[in-house]
């Protein structure tokens, strides 16, 4: 397992650490009193690694993501942290056992296995192996089907769905500040969970209100699955086996959440996510050839209409076009400008920049995007100073956003790491553009959610943040 985002890895400058220094799960050890001992219990260690407290033997602690994201330390190494539940070996043992009880005809334990797939690690198999972008999803379709996959999806729905809901958020932060002189810009966008957990963790009610409460496409298809795609095959949402195919490990801990349990459902949203390098790995082991596949393609079950093509993009932002849509958006909505393209002017580098709508000398709109971990310290700082300009900014943990996630494949030898993103903003910027005023997505957006900003919409397609207190532990203390 590699590297979560560096926004995870750091919180201040000077506090890197290691899980095995702060990484803390307390466990109660049940001990027989001893009249003679005023000590306590004898730890010993055995030969074989284990830890025997008097005579019973202790268990071995067991770190989740869920442990992670309650915890006020920060998540720094991904190797000493045991995910249980979001890793290949675990989707692998659900396959298998799946594929038993269909074997055996044990139907209470069969599950339907959905894979949504994502753009950003389809533009890097394919870049990875000399693929076409439609060629690479397709195979990668009859590749998880191969594993037991009953359904591939891709994330075009999602993608509409989650621009709808953070515009229109926009537009109502926008008004509202005009009129009741609320506090709530800049509006960041949230469908980076790297950027919203270091938020959470590190600058907690301060930047809270500022982030956009529009659920991340990954987690709208969570909600798409588990409750639209489930009523319409007859399931129970728990019989449904989600996973999801992402660009970096952070959305692991986005699907980990306890925002994204429904209680009701007794069900996740997204029950395991895999990443483009896993996809690799699990290739390898198996000593299969992604190349050698043969070509299924996605399935579409949320009309009879099939769509022409598998992978859409969304404006010209790999990490979903969040901020040149809304500014479009925005400014035609508040100010009746068409705006066909929007050029943003790189800042201090080539990850910070910014647009500007001006109008007689006055400026209607600014807007930014910041990728990385420096330019999010740079935007955090200017809004403690009370100094940000901008009404909304996109920010991605990684620095040139998704295409560049922290799982991506790895450039090969001899191919510099810039050089592989600006293949992938290549491939990226020739596929086909999805805009969310399709009549598709309008009409399954009005079936399954009643239309925009209805209570269900807001719902189901809308999350909440919560700034995690700092433990005070002797490990904070600095000699």
């Amino acid at each position: 397992m590699s590297h979560f985002s560096g926004a995870l890895q750091l919180t201040d400058l000077d506090d890197f650490i290691t899980p095995s220094q702060e990484c803390i799960k307390p466990v109660q050890v049940q001990k027989t009193p001893n009249p003679k001992s005023r000590t306590g219990s004898k730890i010993t260690i055995m030969e074989d690694g284990s830890y025997v407290a008097g005579t019973q033997k202790l268990e071995k602690v067991e770190i989740t993501l869920a442990d992670c994201l309650a915890c006020s330390g920060c998540i720094t190494s991904a190797e000493g942290v045991l995910i249980t539940q979001q890793s290949q070996e675990e989707l692998l043992r659900v396959l298998d056992e799946n594929q038993k009880a269909k074997d055996s005809g044990d139907v209470e334990n069969i599950k339907t296995i959905v894979f949504t797939v994502s753009q950003q690690p389809i533009l890097s198999l394919a870049n990875r192996y000399g693929l076409d972008v439609e060629t690479c999803a397709s195979k990668l379709s009859a590749y998880f089907k191969s594993l037991g996959a009953d359904v591939v999806l891709g994330t075009k729905i999602a993608d509409d769905f989650a621009l709808i809901e953070a515009r229109n958020e926009f537009l109502d932060r926008f008004n509202s500040e005009a009129i009741e002189g609320s506090k709530n810009l800049p509006m960041l966008s949230s469908s980076c969970p790297g950027w919203v957990c270091y938020a959470e963790k590190t600058h907690g009610n301060f930047m809270l209100p500022y982030i956009s409460t529009a659920r991340s496409p990954q987690q709208i298809m969570g909600v798409l699955v588990k409750q639209l795609f489930a009523q319409r095959r007859g399931l129970a949402s728990n019989k449904i086996y989600h996973v999801t195919i992402m660009p970096c490990y952070d959305k692991k801990l986005e699907a980990s959440r306890a925002d994204f349990f429904n209680e009701v459902l007794e069900s996740r949203d997204v029950d395991c996510v895999i990443t483009a390098i896993e996809i690799e790995q699990m290739l390898e082991k198996a000593g299969q050839d992604l190349t050698t596949m043969q070509e299924t393609p996605f399935d579409w079950p949320w009309s009879e209409k099939r769509l022409e093509k598998q992978v859409f993009g969304h404006e010209l932002s790999g990490s979903g076009g969040y901020a040149e849509h809304i500014f479009k958006y925005a400014a035609k909505r508040l100010f009746d400008e068409d705006i066909v393209q929007v050029d943003f002017k790189p800042l201090r580098n080539p990850d910070f920049k910014e647009v500007v709508l001006e109008r007689d000398g006055q400026v209607l709109l600014r807007f930014a995007i910041a990728n990385g971990f420096r330019n999010i310290q740079n935007l955090v700082q200017k809004l403690k100073r009370g100094k940000s300009q901008y009404h909304f900014v996109e920010v991605m943990a990684c620095p040139s956003g998704c295409l560049n996630g922290g799982a991506q494949n790895r450039p090969t030898t001899g191919i510099a790491p810039r050089e592989m993103v600006q293949a992938l903003e290549e491939l990226y910027r020739n596929l086909p553009k999805s805009t969310p005023d399709n009549d598709e997505t309008r009409q399954i957006y009005n079936t399954f959610l009643g239309g925009v900003n209805s209570d269900k919409a807001k719902a189901l397609l809308h999350t909440s943040y919560h700034a995690v207190e700092k433990m005070n532990t002797a490990l904070n203390i600095k000699w």
